[in-house]
């Protein structure tokens, strides 16, 4: 059993979920049923991190470039994403959990935006915990998009480029609604963030697991935790000392 502590956990903690195609593929099943299967798995650490008292989760659900995978399994994807926003929406609004959704949603299908809209608006004033989903989401894109809006308020003589700072740009950035990400996981055994919170995972713990998400369990969450609690973030400065060696005879 692994233990965390209660007073040094993260407050924002990122997922790249990634393995649900490699899942089915093990078991001979389509790559639709492994989206399923982690879809179970989003129900399981969300209800944990919920628990957990955490002020964010934020779920890489899909990708800008996920756009480019076969229609099919696009399509069985937007599907699973109504499904748990329909399932889940009496959990969310009663355990007075916010969701919030980061990426260019305008590309979402009329159908996920007929749920996702409204349990967005209907969950706006909670305070427990934020769930983010980040669906049509890139992190370059996202910095690029503020750039623009900020390079056009300086073309319109609204802000003077001279005082464009990380911060300035930073608070223009969806993603950072709920501040930076401490802690991000990656599932599935691959050692990259594929273009997940660029900007905010600057000073972010790193944890990368071999687990493919659908079998993400919540000991592997409090084993990613445990390890991030061990580390010393120091985010560019001195760390403390270390101790001194023992004198020699």
């Amino acid at each position: 059993m692994i233990l965390v502590e209660g007073k040094n956990l993260p407050r924002h903690i990122g997922i790249i979920m990634d393995g649900n195609g490699r899942w089915a593929q093990l078991r001979g099943e389509k790559r639709e049923a492994g989206h399923k299967a982690g879809s179970a798995a989003v129900r399981r650490i969300v209800r944990v991190c919920r628990r957990l008292g955490l002020d964010a989760l934020t779920l890489y659900a899909f990708s800008e470039q996920n756009w480019s995978r076969p229609s099919g399994e696009v399509e069985a994807l937007m599907g699973l994403l109504t499904e748990f926003l329909v399932a889940e929406r009496g959990e969310i609004l009663e355990n007075d959990i916010r969701l919030v959704a980061i990426g260019d949603l305008s590309r979402l299908p009329e159908g996920v935006r007929e749920v996702l809209d409204p349990l967005r608006k209907a969950s706006s004033d909670n305070q427990k915990m934020t769930l983010a989903l980040a669906l049509s989401y890139g992190g370059r894109e996202e910095i690029a998009a503020a750039a623009r809006d900020l390079a056009t308020e300086a073309a319109a003589g609204k802000l003077d480029p001279a005082t464009i700072t990380a911060e300035t740009l930073g608070a223009r950035l969806p993603s950072l609604s709920v501040g930076d990400p401490d802690l991000i996981i990656r599932t599935g055994g691959e050692f990259r963030i594929s273009n997940f919170l660029l900007y905010g995972a600057a000073y972010a713990e790193l944890a990368f697991m071999d687990r493919l998400w659908p079998d993400f369990t919540e000991e592997d969450l409090f084993a990613a935790i445990a390890s991030y609690q061990r580390r010393e973030r120091r985010f560019g400065l001195v760390g403390k000392p270390l101790p001194a060696a023992p004198p020699t005879a």
